[in-house]
């Protein structure tokens, strides 16, 4: 393959199994430097000692923090910087569906605060260095699962004890609002924000929700579900690929530009989503 990222600087969340994990791997085999942030010591050392060797690139480092944590993701990227002066593609990818209703260390929902607001501190923390490395990218993956996002600004955050697939759902709608958002303030610069539904892939999403439904879960992968390596293509696709190198703002499946809801497109919501975010993580 191909070393043609030799040079670049790629910051992979997510990246210790599915689809982060398979897109590290393409990225380490094309030679790029590479930093993943992972949640276990243990789980993550293996897997950049796994990627090595399967990849023969020694620029693989890690960083640990639990991303549903304002601080812990603030020290990531504080980790980040101290060693880096630029980030060429920051790929937001952390994710997990929740069952049970829960608060996370800073009192927001669990889901949310690990899926959006995870993206959100991370790469406003990392904004100036996105914005002064040239042609920098932030990848953010979503779902088609946005589409039963609601949305409603004054209760998203905690939800008043309901958890589950609605505020799934709400973070995967935040994706994309944070997505145009980000776009729209990184005009100016040669940076570009695109996010991506991947598919139903076969991966260990959703296998924290109970030992029932985890065999559901399990059963119904082995049937319909995508490789990781597949749903990988388009996270891949658009940190790396000309093709993509004039788009901001968008989201795609399958290497495509795809319609999203008319929620998703609403940029005062955008606006008024970035708004509550600075707040909460004040």
């Amino acid at each position: 393959m191909a070393k043609d990222l030799e040079g670049k600087v790629f910051l992979v969340t997510g990246a210790t199994e599915g689809i982060g994990k398979a897109a590290a791997r393409d990225f380490a085999q094309r030679g790029a430097t590479l930093v993943l942030v992972g949640r276990s010591r243990e789980k993550s050392e293996r897997v950049v000692q796994e990627l090595k060797e399967a990849s023969g690139n020694d620029k693989i480092e890690l960083l640990l923090g639990d991303l549903s944590k304002v601080a812990d993701t603030r020290a990531v990227a504080e980790g980040f910087r101290a060693k880096y002066d630029r980030l060429d593609v920051l790929v937001n990818n952390a994710g997990a569906v929740f069952t049970d209703y829960k608060l996370s260390a800073d009192g927001i929902e669990m889901t949310f605060a690990l899926n959006h607001m995870a993206y959100f501190v991370l790469t406003t923390s990392l904004l100036d260095l996105i914005k002064k490395t040239p042609k920098a990218r932030v990848v953010s993956t979503s779902s088609d699962a946005h589409k039963v996002g609601k949305m409603d600004l004054a209760t998203v955050a905690k939800r008043k004890g309901k958890a589950g697939f609605g505020a799934y759902g709400d973070s995967k709608l935040a994706n994309i609002l944070f997505t145009r958002e980000l776009a729209r303030r990184l005009v100016g610069s040669s940076a570009t924000a695109n996010c991506m539904h991947p598919g139903y892939v076969r991966t260990g999403f959703a296998l924290n929700t109970g030992p029932i439904a985890a065999i559901f879960v399990k059963a119904a992968a082995a049937l319909f579900a995508r490789t990781p390596e597949k749903g990988a293509e388009t996270i891949i696709w658009l940190a790396t690929s000309d093709d993509v190198a004039s788009y901001s703002g968008e989201y795609f499946f399958d290497r495509a530009l795809t319609r999203t809801t008319s929620l998703a497109r609403n940029d005062d919501l955008a606006k008024g989503l970035w708004e509550l975010s600075e707040k909460l993580s004040a």
